[in-house]
């Protein structure tokens, strides 16, 4: 009797996920789930993709998005399906779309404005609500959720210049065990950013108590990426420490140019605090960052380009040190009448990018903004880019060790049960690609451009991305933290 599959992909070289070689061979799917992986040649599909050699590989995992709202604003979710991503990690950088128990009020303290300007999206009162909506509601991806440090405290403290105290911390903490109970997988921080920065290390620490009865994880902007980059990467392996859980290193890098070079001190550290306690980092593979517009962000920066401005929205797109020409002002006068605003900061150094890239234990992750006017292109393309730019053409690491750090590696350090990798039994997320011809499209001039080579995409045994269009198809889901 022949085999009959809801969906069968023949021909494929297929890159299963765990660093293994690629081998050829057909998937045949039943509903969520990948039924057969073999020589299915006498099968029958209901739907049918031949891939004539080219790749089948795990759905990829960005492993750290600024993604909250975007699943419910745009739930196509065009910049990560089109470049093969089918789970993402959202709530970073300590910002969190909830709770919000008593909604937010005007202005939106920056950096929440970078899920939402005007507020509105800021009404979950608790994380429970939030999930609610999006399982109401899903989006084309899946979606794994982090709880963020500053989202509580600007939900709990009157004064965000000063350090919460034990009553606020209990508040902040029963927040962060609701936000578990609910199916969050950790707790974020953005130690960075200055609604945090007066939070010393003792009120992160008792925050993210409840994380070690739920086996959490604790990811983290850290403190300092610059000159501080040791002590703050040690500041955050003592939260792990004395919580117990896992910690993971945000788009690790190492900024300016006094700093250039000091990746391999770091990533030296990092190692050799990994024999020790469960440490993880990702990182974006571009030399530029972006997050809030800043003059001393702009001051260690060889450029910047504006990606967003409330009171002047048409430069969104152009060089701050041609708007300060334009309007004849200083830089800082500039900034001044921009913001508030968002900028692209290009402030690393591609020797350092390569060397965190290629480390045997670094996930990859777009940190894209989704809601800028002009927004970095790693929001389109930072996947791809790994792929093509980074893999194909510099040689960086074999495709089989890129997907690895795309899909299998994530899922295991996030907890992802039957994800990232390409197996009887696993969900049925993939991206089918060109090995050949995948890079980004997205420029800094034109950012939002689909990837090439990215032929389909499916999620949960539904396919979402085809032909270079999003097919409408929601499957998504919130995903639990199993380990």
């Amino acid at each position: 009797m022949q085999e009959k599959f809801d969906l069968l992909i023949r021909n494929a070289s297929i890159v299963d996920g765990t660093g293994a070689p690629r081998f050829t061979g057909d998937i045949g799917i039943r509903g969520d789930r990948i039924a057969r992986i073999g020589d299915l040649s006498v099968a029958h599909g209901e739907v049918e993709i031949d891939r004539a050699g080219r790749i089948a590989a795990p759905g990829f995992i960005d492993a750290h998005t600024h993604d909250d709202r975007l699943m419910l604003s745009a739930p196509d979710m065009a910049p990560k399906v089109s470049q093969g991503i089918t789970t993402v990690i959202a709530g970073n950088c300590g910002i969190s779309l909830a709770p919000m128990p008593g909604g937010i009020t005007q202005p939106v303290t920056p950096p929440l404005n970078l899920l939402d300007e005007e507020g509105g999206w800021f009404s979950f009162p608790t994380f429970a609500a939030y999930i609610e909506e999006l399982r109401a509601k899903p989006a084309a991806t899946n979606c794994a959720l982090l709880v963020g440090h500053t989202t509580l405290r600007v939900a709990t403290l009157d004064d965000l210049g000063l350090p919460a105290t034990d009553e606020q911390i209990a508040r902040m903490r029963a927040l962060v065990q609701e936000a578990l109970e609910a199916g969050a997988i950790g707790v974020s921080t953005g130690l960075y950013y200055e609604p945090a920065v007066a939070a010393p290390t003792e009120e992160v620490i008792e925050t993210c108590r409840p994380l070690k009865a739920f086996n959490g994880v604790y990811c983290t902007h850290m403190r300092n990426e610059a000159e501080g980059v040791i002590d703050s990467l040690e500041e955050s392996f003592r939260v792990g420490r004395e919580v117990g859980v896992q910690v993971v290193i945000s788009h690790m890098k190492v900024v300016g140019p006094d700093n250039h070079g000091r990746s391999q001190e770091a990533l030296s550290f990092i190692e050799k605090n990994m024999a020790t306690q469960p440490i993880c980092l990702d990182c974006y593979p571009y030399t530029a960052g972006s997050t809030i517009l800043s003059s001393d962000r702009a001051a260690t920066s060889s450029r910047v380009i504006v990606s967003w401005s409330k009171p002047m929205p048409e430069h969104a797109g152009q060089d701050l040190d041609a708007i300060a020409k334009k309007l004849g002002v200083s830089q800082d006068e500039a900034i001044r009448r921009l913001s508030p605003a968002g900028g692209i900061y290009f402030r690393l150094d591609e020797a350092d990018v390569q060397r965190i890239l290629k480390f045997d234990n670094t996930m990859i992750g777009s940190d894209g903004l989704p809601h800028d006017a002009a927004p970095h292109p790693r929001l389109w393309g930072s996947f791809p880019r790994v792929l093509g730019h980074y893999g194909r053409l510099l040689g960086l690491f074999p495709l089989e060790t890129a997907i690895y750090k795309m899909t299998g590696l994530t899922a295991k350090n996030f907890g992802l049960k039957d994800r990232g990798v390409l197996k009887e039994g696993a969900y049925a997320d993939l991206a089918l690609f060109d090995a050949d011809t995948v890079d980004e499209a997205a420029t800094y001039e034109s950012p939002t451009a689909p990837a090439r080579g990215i032929e389909a995409v499916i999620v949960n045994g539904a396919i979402v991305w085809r032909d270079g269009g999003s097919t409408g198809a929601r499957p998504g889901r919130v995903l639990a933290r199993e380990v």
